[in-house]
């Protein structure tokens, strides 16, 4: 089986959970301005950069087998952290949408 450069799967992580996070944050603004079918294009876009990183993170872990044990490093473990912050904040924003679209009614 084929080693993973795991400071390269790292970034990976780190990247797509960051970019999600912000997609996330900019669809809430758009959300604040009233334009609502921005904010659920920017949540979807989100989403598909965290669904990226969560992809990138089980590739790592399908290597990860009794023969080739991926010892988690400082940066694997705060990308994955980094990941999951990520689901939260559009987990979150998307909760944060539906409230501004009810008191605009």
């Amino acid at each position: 089986m084929e080693n993973i450069n795991l400071d390269k799967t790292a970034f990976q992580i780190t990247l797509h959970g960051g970019n999600a996070k912000d997609l996330a944050n900019d669809a809430l603004v758009a959300a604040k301005k009233g334009n609502y079918e921005q904010a659920e294009e920017l949540l979807a876009e989100a989403n598909k950069e965290f669904n990226l990183g969560h992809e990138v993170q089980s590739k790592a872990m399908q290597k990860d087998d009794s023969d080739n044990r991926i010892i988690p490093t400082l940066l694997l473990v705060h990308a994955k952290d980094h990941l999951m912050a990520a689901k939260t904040e559009i987990k979150l924003i998307s909760e944060l949408i539906e409230l501004h679209k009810k008191l605009d009614k």
